[in-house]
């Protein structure tokens, strides 16, 4: 469904820059015809910025290390290439490029779950799957579906892409969730009530504690996210309940230049292990090399006898 919207979104684009181009052409003013072009394609880079400033007022106050301007900067222009790669590329055109990887010899292996975020799809994971299909690692990429539903309805998604890797493994996956799929986790771990289900989960950029962009939000997972919501102070109260706490089974990435979940130590987690990315944006954050990095360590400490 995504996928589809995307895609017609991203061809709508490229049609009235054509569209434009052709008509300025005919006009004879080329000039025109290029700033146009380069508004449509770049037109993304000053919403970024208006987040980063949103992103900037938020941090003031916040306990994550402060970024400076050129930090910032680096930030932005990550984040201005990662978006068109991934909601007009990867996502529209090629999520299906990495299918699940669940080899016959497969078993005793620890596999792989990947959870991605709001308004996106597994083709956000593509660089991850080629990597872990070149490594030869049980892995499975959910999407979670309706896009603008509830995040507790995305539990049954987690349940099936769990199951498939137990059954062809025999063991938890390491799970990794980059942004609302670190809440879709944590409330399947709730709803789930077994702990062990998930050798690891890592998360990156996931607003554990909600996000002030959030407030601007209309669909339900969006409200969802509110900071102090009250779904997120019922799913704490679920998880304070649980016989076992979870949150030392996480490792939770979070970044002080992240423009959708800010504060930046809103993407923390009491008890967990969290680590700071700096000089790194939302979506950008899923082509760091640190979280790849730490999920290879965590697969070679299964493998340990």
């Amino acid at each position: 469904m995504l996928a589809r919207l995307q895609r017609a979104i991203t061809l709508g684009l490229v049609l009235s820059a054509a569209l434009w181009v052709a008509w300025c052409w005919q006009r004879g003013e080329p000039m025109w015809a290029l700033l146009g072009a380069l508004l449509l394609a770049s037109g993304h880079a000053f919403f970024l910025a208006a987040e980063f400033v949103l992103m900037a007022r938020a941090n003031r106050h916040d306990g994550a290390p402060s970024a400076n301007a050129w930090q910032m900067t680096q930030a932005w222009w990550g984040e201005v290439r990662a978006a068109p790669l991934t909601f007009c590329l990867r996502q529209p055109f090629f999520s299906q490029r990495w299918p699940d990887h669940l080899p016959a010899h497969a078993q005793g292996r620890v596999g792989v779950l990947l959870v991605h975020g709001f308004f996106c799809n597994r083709g956000v994971w593509n660089a991850w799957l080629a990597r872990l299909h070149a490594d030869d690692v049980p892995c499975v990429a959910v999407n979670l579906e309706p896009v603008l539903g509830t995040i507790d309805g995305y539990c049954t998604a987690i349940e099936d892409g769990v199951a498939a890797l137990e059954r062809a493994t025999g063991c938890a996956p390491v799970v990794i969730a980059h942004s609302m799929g670190g809440l879709a986790v944590r409330r399947w771990l709730v709803q789930v009530s077994n702990t062990r289900r998930a050798r690891r989960v890592i998360t990156l950029g996931a607003p554990h504690q909600g996000t002030a962009l959030a407030q601007w939000a209309f669909s339900t997972n969006g409200r969802q996210m509110r900071r102090d919501s009250r779904w997120l102070h019922e799913l704490r109260t679920a998880e304070q309940a649980a016989s076992t706490h979870h949150t030392a089974r996480f490792t939770c990435y979070y970044s002080h230049c992240d423009n959708i979940v800010f504060p930046a130590t809103a993407a923390t987690l009491p008890g967990a292990d969290n680590r700071h990315l700096a000089a790194v944006a939302h979506v950008h954050m899923c082509a760091r090399e640190e979280p790849y990095v730490e999920l290879r360590r965590q697969l070679a400490l299964a493998s340990q006898p």
